[in-house]
């Protein structure tokens, strides 16, 4: 069982350390963390943006919420 390094989502429950860590900081339950890592589940644009907050930028919420994106050109 090897982990997608490649995967954002991965490095984002590496940055804190954990699934368990990771659903914490962002107010969400461990597996919402699991789905996200496995492709199985799309991270919301509010938890993408208080990942982006959490992590100080390190992550951006467009790259975590792709239909942030698509919001982001309908109000510019």
């Amino acid at each position: 069982m090897s982990e997608n390094t490649n995967n954002i989502f991965q490095k984002l429950v590496n940055h804190f350390g954990g699934q368990e860590n990771t659903a914490t900081a962002l107010g969400v339950k461990q597996p919402a963390v699991s789905g996200w890592v496995r492709g199985t589940k799309n991270m919301s644009g509010i938890v993408a943006m208080r990942a982006q907050a959490a992590t100080n930028g390190k992550f951006k919420a467009v790259e975590l919420c792709p239909s942030l994106n698509e919001f982001k050109q309908l109000t510019a």
